[in-house]
């Protein structure tokens, strides 16, 4: 069944023409190809076989599409994208706190105190905003998107580390994370920022193979 396989591998390569990820996107399929002949012990006929594939991943002619429509999003503006939801996430928090410890607003006293009572949730919740970071670039750029991953990881990372060492080094008075910065807390939120980058690969390897 090698001629079914070359020949769809062939007419893709063709579609794809000067495609920056070809190579990569050809051996990938090719690699799908495989397991569906695995499973295809029971197919002798070859054009039956060529319309399997087909049938498993879509034709030469949609796949081509697919990754030329990929192309068209720009990786820069998905990186600052997500640079500026988590500078929007980071700067949303910090005016809330702001505000919690200037203003004696009730409304706000009532907020602050909800948040603050369920910072498990909060985590989760921005756990699976880098999770979507990452599936979204591998979904988007596929084999091209880990550089721009790692990249846009860096430079999301700068707002939490920034957070972290102004409330080390108590630049921001503790009492103002009260009743949340506790050492169990920070132990906490140390753990969650080593696991971020491997949340967002796991991610990007999810919308990776999604995107096939």
């Amino acid at each position: 069944m090698e001629r079914p396989k070359n020949r769809f591998l062939e007419e893709l390569g063709q579609l794809l023409g000067s495609h920056q990820d070809k190579e990569e996107i050809l051996l990938e399929y090719e690699s799908h190809i495989d397991e569906i002949l695995v499973e295809s012990y029971d197919c002798q006929d070859e054009n039956a076989f060529f319309e399997r594939i087909n049938t498993r991943l879509g034709s030469p002619e949609e796949i081509a599409e697919m990754w030329k429509q990929e192309l068209s999003v720009t990786p820069s503006h998905m990186k600052w994208l997500f640079i500026f939801l988590n500078i929007l996430f980071f700067g949303g928090g910090s005016l809330l706190t702001l505000a919690h410890n200037l203003y004696e607003w009730k409304w706000l006293s009532v907020v602050w105190s909800h948040l603050t009572a369920i910072p498990t949730l909060i985590a989760i919740l921005y756990l699976f905003f880098w999770a979507l970071l990452g599936y979204e670039i591998g979904k988007g750029f596929g084999h091209g998107g880990k550089v721009l991953l790692r990249k846009t990881f860096l430079l999301s990372l700068i707002p939490n580390l920034v957070l972290m060492v102004l409330t080390v080094f108590e630049i921001i008075p503790h009492k103002w994370f009260a009743p949340l910065l506790t050492k169990t807390f920070i132990i906490a939120c140390i753990f969650f920022t080593m696991i971020l980058y491997p949340i967002s690969l796991l991610g990007y390897r999810w919308g990776k193979k999604a995107s096939i």
